[in-house]
């Protein structure tokens, strides 16, 4: 496995890269702004494919990279399901699967510290965004932030973990790099309490400084959605209100871009095909699955997606490649379903 954890001084946050080889998918947690071009190096270096970008939760000290590197390698934005951030392309609830080639990464909703704080749980070890520090925990005094919900999801979730799981923080200010669940069992000063009520005492009188880029980090994590105004202003988005006219009169296949969890969890637009995101550049070329329909078919492509993130960006690659036709579903079947139109439930053989 490769797995490598890069630092960022100014903010003391730890970003994670993990795939199973070289020449593989990658995945990355809490990645920085700032060090975007270090993170593309490397990922070229080692010959991988970022294809999932995690953000843990709303940050405050950074601005995140999400959205950049969603720009430049086209992956898939990640947080959980209570994230108020505007637009990403998969949300997350507690017990979720994340995979990527060869790692299957569990979320786990750890709110406290923030209201959308998830960790994740990777085989052996467990990252634990600003949830869980090395003889530490995260504030929770900004951002919905709740010491006895914090309380909470680290009596009952995370240290109830085994005991040699590697723990991974978001974040260190001392220059520790990792610990173990024991290990904060036995060391780690806010957890030597009896009783949620010693706990809650102890987080709210910490007396801390906000963060120096509270006030613009903040603000910036809340909207790294992907701009869908050059796809609208070419024609090539579809809304809701007019899909259903769209499909029932135009020669119309429809692409889902999700993946097979999602389709399970959240049913389908009736008649279209799966045509998952990650398989797409090779899908839409000669010889691929939607290539080789639309052209035996001459139908007109659609992609949808959960939020229209996947699908916007999968219309301007099927542009590229000579799809002249192609378009988007906007806001995706979230849009979709709350315009009331049909979703149908989908088996895992489907």
């Amino acid at each position: 496995m490769i797995f490598r954890q890069l630092f960022d001084g100014t903010s003391c946050t730890y970003t994670y890269i993990v795939a199973t080889q070289m020449g593989g998918e990658a995945l990355i947690i809490d990645p920085v702004l700032d060090k975007v071009d270090r993170y593309i190096q490397l990922l070229n270096e080692l010959d991988l494919r970022l294809v999932k970008a995690i953000d843990t939760h709303i940050h405050a000290d950074h601005v995140s990279g999400l959205g950049a590197l969603r720009d430049r390698t086209q992956c898939v934005t990640v947080m959980g399901q209570e994230s108020e951030v505007d637009v990403v392309s998969l949300r997350v609830n507690d017990g979720d699967i994340v995979d990527i080639q060869g790692l299957n990464i569990t979320a786990l909703y750890t709110p406290g510290h923030t209201a959308d704080s998830y960790s994740y749980l990777m085989q052996d070890r467990v990252f634990t965004g600003d949830t869980l520090f090395i003889r530490g925990t995260g504030r929770t005094d900004f951002q919905n932030g709740d010491a006895a919900v914090q309380y909470d999801s680290l009596f009952n979730k995370l240290l109830k973990l085994p005991d040699d799981t590697l723990v991974y923080p978001g974040h260190d200010y001392k220059g520790d790099t990792v610990s173990t669940i024991r290990e904060e069992k036995l060391f780690n000063p806010r957890l030597q309490v009896s009783n949620v009520d010693e706990y809650v005492d102890i987080m709210n009188n910490l007396n801390l400084q906000n963060p120096k880029m509270m006030d613009v980090a903040v603000p910036a994590n809340m909207h790294i959605g992907l701009s869908q105004a050059e796809v609208d202003s070419r024609g090539w988005s579809v809304y809701p209100q007019h899909a259903q006219r769209v499909i029932n009169e135009e020669n119309v296949l429809l692409a889902d871009l999700r993946d097979s969890r999602e389709r399970e969890r959240y049913g389908v637009i009736p008649s279209s095909v799966h045509a998952p995101y990650g398989d797409l550049s090779s899908s839409i070329r000669p010889g691929g699955m939607l290539h080789e329909l639309i052209t035996a078919t001459g139908k007109r492509l659609m992609f949808y997606c959960a939020y229209g993130e996947r699908s916007a960006m999968a219309v301007k690659m099927a542009q590229d490649v000579g799809l002249n036709g192609a378009c988007h579903l906007k806001g995706g079947l979230d849009a979709w379903a709350k315009y009331g139109l049909p979703v149908v439930k989908v088996s895992s053989e489907d």
